[in-house]
C-alpha cells in the first residue's frame, strides 16, 4: 500500500521506515527490556528472559528491513501494471497479489537480508533473553560467552555451525530467487 498509493506524508513514512532499517540492536533491546520489565507497561505478561521476548526483539529488528526493501521492490514495478487489471475488472485483492508476485525477486532479497540481520544478532536478544543456558541461549550469544571464557575451540565450532545454517538457508533462498528469475524470463 505504501509503495503504490499516493497519500499525504508518504515520503515521511518511507523515510521513517528506512531509518528504522538501521536501528541499533542494543537500543531495541533496551526499549523492549524496559517495556517487558516488571515496572514496564507489559511487565504483567512476564515475558522478559523468555524465547518470546527474543522473538519480539528479532521481529522489531527485521520488520523495518523487510518492509523497506519490499516497498522499494514494489515501487520499482511499472506503474502501468495496474491498467490491465482495472480494465479486466479484477478485484483490488488481485492487484496486491499480482504486484507481490511481480516483485518476488525483491521480496526474496528482503527475506535474505532480514534473515542475515536476525541470525547475526547478539545485543538485543542477550538483553531481553538473558542468555540462560538451555533456555534462551542462541548460537550467537553462546559464541560470545565461550569467547569471553577463553574457550575458543568451542566458540569456533559454534561459529562454523552458525555459518553452515546461514549458508543452507541462503542457498535455499538464492535457488528460489534464481528459479523465480528463470520463470520471469521464460
Amino acid at each position: 500500500m505504501i509503495a503504490r498509493k499516493d497519500f499525504f506524508g508518504k515520503s515521511v513514512v518511507t523515510t521513517f521506515i528506512n531509518t528504522l532499517m538501521g536501528l541499533p540492536p542494543v537500543v531495541v533491546g533496551l526499549v523492549i527490556y524496559l517495556i517487558l520489565s516488571s515496572f514496564g507497561p507489559l511487565g504483567f505478561l512476564r515475558l522478559l528472559y523468555t524465547p518470546e521476548a527474543m522473538i519480539i526483539a528479532q521481529t522489531v529488528l527485521t520488520f523495518p528491513i523487510t518492509c523497506g526493501i519490499t516497498i522499494s521492490a514494489v515501487m520499482s514495478l511499472n506503474p502501468k501494471l495496474k491498467e490491465p487489471l482495472v480494465s479486466l475488472g479484477a478485484p483490488a485483492s488481485w492487484e496486491a497479489r499480482i504486484l507481490l508476485n511481480e516483485s518476488r525477486l525483491g521480496l526474496i532479497t528482503a527475506i535474505i537480508t532480514a534473515f542475515g540481520g536476525a541470525i547475526s544478532e547478539v545485543g538485543a536478544i542477550m538483553m531481553v533473553g538473558g542468555n540462560l543456558t538451555g533456555f534462551t541461549q542462541a548460537l550467537t550469544t553462546s559464541i560470545l560467552l565461550y569467547t569471553n571464557m577463553g574457550e575458543f575451540a568451542t566458540a569456533i565450532a559454534l561459529g562454523i555451525i552458525l555459518l553452515l545454517i546461514a549458508f543452507g538457508v541462503n542457498l535455499f533462498l538464492t535457488l528460489l530467487q534464481m528459479r523465480s528469475k528463470i520463470k520471469r524470463t521464460v
